[in-house]
Parts: C-alpha cells; structure tokens; sequence
C-alpha cells in the first residue's frame, strides 16, 4: 500500500513538471477578446444607397452563431439619438469565443419596444401598407417631432422561402434602420429602406438566405413573342439618396395694385366738372395770367356760358370779398 502511494506521488510530481515547463515555453502573446470592434466602413455588410446618408463608422461583433453590426450614419436633427443601420447574420458558425445570438421572430409587442426606443419623444405611427424592396417585405413606422423633424423606424428580415427538407436555406438576416432628418420628407426617409444593400454573405449553399434566383421569361429567344420597351419607368429611377435642400430666400411675392372699376351707373369717361383744353400745336404762347379773382378759360360748357375758373386765394377764403364775387367776363 505505501509503494503504490509513493508511485502517486511521482506521477503528480512529474505532471506539475511537465505543466511548469509548457507555462515557460508559451509565447505570453496577448489575446483580443471577442466583443464589439471598429470596422473600416469599406467592411459594413449593409451600404446605404448612392447619396447618402453618409456613413459615420462601423461597429462589429463575431458572435457563435453569426455576426452583427452597427453602421452608424449622418445625423442632421434634434432629435435625440444617432441614425443607423443595423444587421445580424442567424447562421450556423462563427467566433468560437464570443456568445451566441439568441434568435426572436417578429412579434408585434417586440417591434413597439423598438419603435419606441428608436426616436425618443417622437409619435411614430405604423404604416399599413404592404412594400417590399429587393430583398422582399419590410414594415416602417413614421412620425414627426415637435420641431418638424422627420423620423422613419424600419425593419425587415430576410430569409428563404423557397427550402425544402432538412438543411436547406438555414441562414437568416434582421435589418433594422433608424433615421431623423430635420429637412428630409417621409419619401426621402423611406427611399433609404429601398435603396441600401447587404454586402455580406455565408459560406455554403445551406445557409442562403436569399433564395433560388428566379427563372428567365419563358419568351426570350421564342419566335412569335415580340417584346417591347416598358410603357412605364423601371424602379431603378427613383432617386435613393436624399441630401439637405440648400437654404434659399423666398423672393418676395409683388403686391399688385387694385383697379377700381368704374361704377356700371356712371361712364368711364365722364369727368365731373370743367375741361381744360390742352394748348394747341403750333399756337402762340398765352399772355401771363394777371392776379385778378377769377380767370375766364376760353371755351364753352354745356349751357353755352363761358366757365369761370376762381382764383386760388378765394377757394377756402372764410370771408367772401368783392373781388372774390365779381364774375370775369
């Protein structure tokens, strides 16, 4: 019994041995762990569309069952928070190290938790209306502060539809974009849910989210099957970007001037009281006007009576004096 104890004692004491001489041996190097890391922005695996909103930087994270990111974007608003585009990977492998995401449907209670959280004091309502962009359907929610900012909350998952069996069409991406623009319009927000484009991929045929491609027109190279130009503009028209309008002055709008109508009753071209006639062409100079009580104007009125023009110290005079009473004949 006690050689078998001794006999113990040496393997423990040789295997101490061997552990003392591998710590030595080992490099020390050091090791990075395995959470959240800057990415360069070339390495996002969502882009948003040409023209923006330009991308601020990238934040990403290998988890043991996918990867995800966090594609931060240019913010112009005063509403609290950042704009961003997020994507999560649902596959089979990936860091060894790091967690597993735990995989969640789309439920209705989850989806107002975020809508909530996306754009704090903001009233986001949930569109009703069925859309779908390259990638198939996604919802959005819209609503505008007390500022005016316009903000947009949409989500979208992309997976396969077309899988049949056991291990097919296994993997599956969430896409969530928040954004708040102090000058943008609700289409401009939500041309960025049709616009942006997922980069990344996985390995291996079993994990597609996307799907088989489509089938080619049965009419192609077919005689008898005339195929002609789009009656209507494609899709990819439609511009995805949107930027700040630049800030103009609105021109003044002119004031015009009212015409007063002439009354029906009375004509156009009846003048109360007396007419001066213009001088003639061509006729003599008139002899200067002598300070007297009244002028005698030259012409007839209609009672055949010579008009009587009263002098201007007369007209408002409070006493009438006789030279102001004496007609000019």
């Amino acid at each position: 019994m006690l050689g078998d104890f001794r006999s113990l004692l040496r393997i423990v004491s040789a295997l101490s041995a061997v552990a003392a001489l591998a710590a030595c041996t080992s490099s020390g190097s050091v090791k990075q762990g395995s959470g959240p890391e800057l990415v360069d922005n070339e390495e996002a695996l969502v882009m948003p569309p040409p023209g923006g909103p330009a991308i601020v930087g990238v934040i990403g994270r290998t988890r043991g069952n996918g990867a995800e990111q966090t594609i931060s974007l240019a913010t112009s608003s005063t509403v609290q928070g950042q704009n961003y585009l997020k994507i999560a990977f649902f596959g089979g492998s990936g860091s060894q190290d790091g967690p597993s995401m735990t995989y969640r449907s789309l439920s209705e209670g989850d989806l107002r938790r975020e809508i909530a959280r996306a754009a704090p004091g903001v009233p986001l309502v949930r569109s009703t209306a069925f859309l779908q962009n390259a990638y198939g359907p996604f919802g959005y929610a819209f609503g505008r502060s007390r500022s005016g900012d316009a903000c947009l909350y949409g989500w979208q998952q992309i997976r396969s539809r077309n899988g049949s069996g056991i291990g097919r069409d296994f993997g599956m991406i969430q896409i969530r974009v928040r954004l708040c623009d102090i000058q943008a319009t609700e289409r401009q927000l939500l041309a960025v849910m049709y616009g942006y484009t997922v980069t990344g991929g996985f390995q291996g045929e079993i994990w597609n989210p996307y799907g088989h491609p489509g089938g080619v027109d049965s009419r192609i190279g077919q005689t008898g099957q005339p195929i002609y130009p789009a009656a209507e503009a494609v899709p990819q028209t439609i511009s995805f970007g949107y930027s700040s309008p630049v800030a103009t002055t609105r021109p003044a709008t002119p004031v015009r001037a009212k015409v007063r109508e002439a009354s029906p009753s009375v004509p156009a071209e009846r003048i109360d009281g007396p007419r001066v006639p213009l001088p003639e062409i061509g006729a003599a100079p008139a002899a200067p006007v002598q300070s007297s009580s009244a002028v005698a104007v030259p012409g007839k009125a209609s009672g055949g009576e010579t008009v009587t023009v009263p002098s201007p110290d007369c007209i408002g005079a409070t006493v009438m004096t006789a030279a102001c009473s004496t007609k000019g004949n």
